[in-house]
């Protein structure tokens, strides 16, 4: 994988970053780091925010831009929204819903197959995010205070879930229904909202 590639997962998985940062994780000079943000820059793929520091210069946060997903994966965006507009024009909405509850079911199948080895809550999440992941969600789990996080840091539907947001919710609930015997389960941020991923918020039962 190329520097600014590893670069451009880096922001798309833990947000802005400084050069400095970026520079320590992978293991190269800031000055190297500088000139593939610049190159990112140049192509705008990525964007800069001066913030105050406490003492000294204001620090510089690097971020992606929008124009980024192209280098993420986007389930050929054009055509679904199409197919999505034909459904709609055929079937109307009643056929769109039938095929967001297969969809649903579907997934359902398959996670919960994948899942009936899982022993516990957590062991469950990281099949999940595994899968997930392998979908091109780009998903991690992460633990504190006694709730956990089901982080997913890119869309791959997000052409689909914009053009209807039933797709959405429609993932929230197959969540639930897979988890409801162990968590509550809450979306906290949503890609589509403008967050930059989608974190799902999971409450054990048991406390």
């Amino acid at each position: 994988m190329k520097t600014s590639d590893k670069i451009l997962q880096m922001l798309k998985t833990q947000g802005e970053l400084t050069a400095k940062v970026i520079a320590s994780e992978l293991g190269l000079t800031t000055m190297g780091v500088r000139q593939h943000l610049q190159s990112l820059e140049d192509n705008s793929d990525v964007i800069f925010e001066d913030k105050k520091a406490t003492r000294g210069r204001p620090t510089r946060y690097w971020s992606l831009t929008p124009k980024s997903n192209s280098h993420f994966s986007d389930r050929h965006e054009e055509l679904t929204v199409q197919l999505i507009d034909s459904v709609k024009t055929i079937f109307g909405e009643q056929g769109l819903e039938q095929l967001i509850a297969h969809r649903e079911d579907a997934s359902f199948k398959l996670y919960q197959s994948a899942l009936d080895d899982a022993i516990d809550l957590p062991a469950k999440l990281a099949v999940l995010a595994k899968l997930r992941t392998e979908e091109g969600y780009m998903a991690s789990v992460e633990t504190g205070d006694g709730v956990f996080w089901l982080l997913e840091n890119h869309c791959p539907i997000c052409a689909a879930a914009s053009s209807c947001l039933n797709f959405c919710r429609s993932e929230l609930q197959l969540f639930q229904s897979l988890l409801q015997q162990d968590a509550s389960i809450s979306r906290e941020e949503h890609i589509i909202e403008g967050a930059r991923r989608c974190a799902y918020k999971i409450v054990p039962l048991n406390g």
